[in-house]
């Protein structure tokens, strides 16, 4: 057993500021009960137990939370003193609506029934009514388990110093002052400024709070000079980073309810059941055209996922990073079988044959299609027979389906970020693109351009940053490399963009409600060995609710609040729009402080408070900014309206958002920004910078679509190393928030996928604990021996939190695929190819 609040002085006195008459009892009952799932107590700190500085959320919402995730009722406990249970009894209940933060579009509503300044309930928005299309952003599964985060026992609820004498990564750390706290921050962040200047400071990327009032920090650290930037995300690097080049800078997909009207539908790397599960974003905008539409659905995946099971028409089964590869012989048939609309192509594009080349690569075979057939680039014909055996997909299928393609319409494709997160990425999103360009099929009713479905959004103003005077910024996949070899880093190399190169590696590094320093991060061994040494990067700030692997990493932590802990105001959208508007539910408990709060401790250290704050608390800077956002919207309520009303929902006028409608109708005038001002199949200006950056061999760079073999790839798997290996979303966790709540862990135990036929030879059965290892690493969870994915391939889903050793074996017993996978970037983006991975798979024992 941890200690109970009695028997633990340091807890005992927190309690007491706490202010509740009957808190430290409450408390003092659960710490006796431990109804904690871990139970732990080592490692975490030196002189203050684990459970003693962590523990401390409102002992009603623990109770409440340890009696069912979804239910509101308070268990009967023995050790649940009279007083207290008459006390909670009288006591009313209020309900708050906020939403959830967290890096999914939905920003779901939450419904929050508080009593006794605790969150006793989480519900959501619903309304009853049995339409379809009915707008209602109700939480899934993971919104609704709040209670279990919030009340978790190793809650962060005081700012926290590494302890003297342990390295980064150990997590061992001493419960200091929020002056102390302050001090070092302001100290250190003024001293790296002075010896290396502000291109020594950097914000980690993260995605854990999504609001108005969300990022404070870029605001900070540009009142004191700047700091380098980054571009590009950890979800779509490599399609943001083409999609310039084929579209223009604006470019977006069409809503999924669109494709009602289409006659074909294909999704390539998408499982919106799964990645995005509110109830008003892609998971119910994908099940409701599903319900609706007439057309036939393909789903192109290495798995049947969730989203397919029982649903579309056919799954058809194809080998990972091999989508360009399967779209190039569907071109082969189309233009050899006279299905491509030319007219389209010669009025709306630019490089699909020599008609249609700019002055510049005229003359030179360097069309698309004499990349089809075999007459410019590798001479090689991309036949049907060519591709069958690079994708898995038969000779005689893929003519079947060019022919489907060539001939129905209206044809809708949209593909997700499964199949551009690999080290070809940026050639397969452009070339999934190809599908309806061929075709002729965008601009149209029940069309779609390639690219990931749109939205119709409210959007909501935001905190202004200010101006950054440091214009350098790196790929957000290069931070570790910048702390490693910044010097070395150069603009025709690594990416860098404002400048010729890094001037310094990076000195102090904020991470604020993110898990990219190593969970997230490829080759995390790697990442590892590189952040422990402190002479390199001298000091890492986190901010964060819990303990997670990247916050091991950081010098000094800061206890953070949930979103939905304080006022907020969110706007989003799928086919349809919304907008919430959050309140404080309760009191703030212990020492914990929100993003905003915490920056202007530290720019008032600083002498930059009016500055940074300009004589507002954030909720006031919350009304303003809504206050803007509504000139920009008549449409929206009032500021009190909204508060009152908690979800504010509105339809698309449109009805449906179509990509390129307006540039279809006129070209000329709704020319796109492209270099050309069409669709670019060949981009002249992507020539001009693969001529001027330096790229490694196996690279294969092109500026037109084309089918690059993966580094590590079913076409380049080895004797040691025989299976491809992939990530994929997972219901129990959004990346790698909810991935320390036991009960979703239970719910969604963290397996490897693997065809019997891959299993059998291995003397794999379904339930039996693996080790997949590789040149990177080595992790360890449970098989799950299934049809549902294809042979030669094992997959894991990814944002697991890591589990290891670091100072032993290094084994990952949290199965995180990042573990496994290299932080070599890819080619153009400089983005993570973290599904390009190749294995091996044994059974423990």
């Amino acid at each position: 057993m941890n200690k109970g609040v009695k028997s633990d002085p340091m807890l005992r006195s927190r309690c007491e500021q706490h202010g509740s008459p009957t808190h430290c009892e409450q408390q003092d009952t659960l710490a006796r009960l431990d109804l904690s799932p871990h139970n732990k107590s080592e490692g975490i700190a030196h002189d203050v137990s684990r459970r003693s500085f962590v523990k401390g959320a409102g002992a009603l919402g623990a109770l409440a939370a340890a009696g069912g995730i979804l239910g509101g009722t308070l268990p009967h406990l023995p050790q649940f003193t009279t007083k207290v249970a008459q006390a909670y009894a009288e006591s009313e209940t209020k309900i708050v609506w906020n939403h959830c933060a967290i890096n999914c579009p939905g920003r779901c509503s939450l419904k929050l029934h508080v009593k006794d300044d605790e969150i006793v309930q989480v519900e959501t928005y619903s309304l009853d009514d049995d339409d379809i299309n009915s707008i209602q952003p109700r939480a899934c599964l993971r919104g609704r388990s709040y209670r279990s985060w919030i009340y978790h026992p190793d809650r962060i609820n005081y700012p926290l110093k590494r302890t003297e004498g342990t390295k980064r990564g150990e997590g061992k750390y001493t419960q200091i002052s929020w002056d102390e706290a302050i001090d070092i921050i302001a100290t250190k962040l003024k001293d790296t400024i002075d010896k290396y200047g502000n291109e020594a400071l950097y914000i980690n990327y993260a995605t854990g709070v999504s609001a108005s009032t969300g990022r404070t920090w870029p605001r900070l650290l540009n009142l004191l000079g700047g700091y380098v930037g980054y571009y590009g995300s950890y979800s779509t690097a490599e399609i943001s980073w083409i999609t310039p080049y084929i579209y223009g800078s604006s470019a977006a997909g069409s809503t999924l309810n669109a494709a009602n009207d289409a006659a074909l539908i294909l999704v390539f790397g998408s499982s919106p059941c799964e990645t995005r599960q509110g109830g008003a974003v892609s998971n119910h905008d994908y099940v409701a055209m599903r319900e609706q539409t007439k057309g036939k659905i393909y789903m192109f995946d290495y798995r049947l996922s969730d989203s397919t099971v029982g649903h579309s028409e056919d799954w058809v089964p194809i080998n990972p990073g091999t989508d360009a590869a399967f779209v190039s012989a569907v071109a082969y048939e189309l233009i050899t079988k006279n299905m491509v609309d030319e007219e389209f192509l010669h009025t709306y594009c630019q490089g699909y044959d020599e008609e249609t080349m700019p002055e510049s690569a005229k003359g030179m075979n360097k069309s698309y299609k004499d990349y089809i057939l075999g007459t410019g680039y590798d001479m090689v014909q991309k036949t049907p027979e060519w591709a069958a055996p690079i994708t898995g997909i038969s000779a005689e299928r893929i003519r079947s389906l060019a022919k489907e393609i060539g001939t129905t319409k209206p044809l809708y494709v949209v593909q997700g970020w499964g199949s551009q997160r690999r080290s070809n990425g940026e050639l397969t999103a452009w070339a999934i693109c190809m599908l309806p360009i061929l075709t002729g099929q965008i601009g149209l009713e029940g069309t779609n351009n390639g690219l990931r479905e749109g939205s119709y959004s409210i959007s909501m103003d935001t905190i202004p940053a200010g101006t950054n005077p440091v214009k350098t910024q790196i790929s957000v996949f290069s931070m570790v490399d910048a702390i490693d070899r910044g010097p070395e880093m150069t603009e025709k190399r690594d990416g860098v963009t404002g400048a010729e190169r890094l001037k310094t590696g990076f000195k102090f590094v904020v991470n604020y409600a993110g898990n990219c320093i190593t969970n997230q991060n490829s080759d995390i061994n790697w990442v590892h060995d590189i952040m422990v040494d402190d002479t390199k990067c001298e000091f890492v700030v986190g901010t964060d609710i819990v303990m997670c692997d990247s916050m091991k990493y950081c010098d000094v932590i800061l206890p953070d609040l949930f979103r939905l802990e304080q006022d907020s105001m969110i706007g989003t959208g799928g086919d349809g729009a919304y907008m919430i508007a959050g309140s404080q539910p309760y009191s703030v408990k212990y020492e914990r402080k929100s993003g905003f709060d915490q920056c202007a401790l530290v720019a008032k250290k600083l002498g930059i408070e009016d500055e940074f704050t300009e004589g507002k608390s954030q909720s006031e800077w919350i009304e303003e900014l809504y206050e803007v956002s509504r000139k920009k919207d008549d449409k929206l309520p009032t500021y009190a309206e909204a508060k009152k009303m908690g979800v504010y929902t509105r339809a698309n006028p449109k009805g449906a958002n179509i990509a390129l409608k307006a540039f279809r109708e006129d070209p000329i005038a709704n020319k796109l920004t492209t270099q050309s001002g069409k669709i670019d199949i060949y981009s002249e200006k992507l020539a001009t910078y693969i001529e001027t950056h330096e790229f490694a061999s196996d690279d294969k760079v092109t500026p037109i679509p084309t089918y690059v073999p993966e580094w590590y790839g079913v076409q380049t798997v080895t004797e040691k190393y025989p299976l491809a290996c992939s990530g994929f979303h997972y219901r129990g966790r959004l990346h790698s928030s909810w991935g320390g709540i036991e009960t979703m862990k239970e719910l969604n135990p963290q397996e490897l996928w693997i065809n019997a036929a891959d299993a059998k030879p291995r003397g794999i059965e379904q339930g039996d604990t693996v080790q997949v290892s590789n040149d990177f690493g080595t992790v360890e969870l449970l098989a799950k021996v299934t049809s549902r994915i294809i042979s030669g391939t094992v997959a894991m889903s990814q944002g697991a939190w890591h589990d290891a050793n670091m100072d032993g074996d290094r084994i990952d017993k949290g199965g995180n695929i990042n573990t496994l996978a290299t932080h070599r970037p890819s080619p153009f983006a400089k983005g993570n190819p973290q599904h390009t991975n190749i294995c091996e798979v044994k059974k423990v024992g």
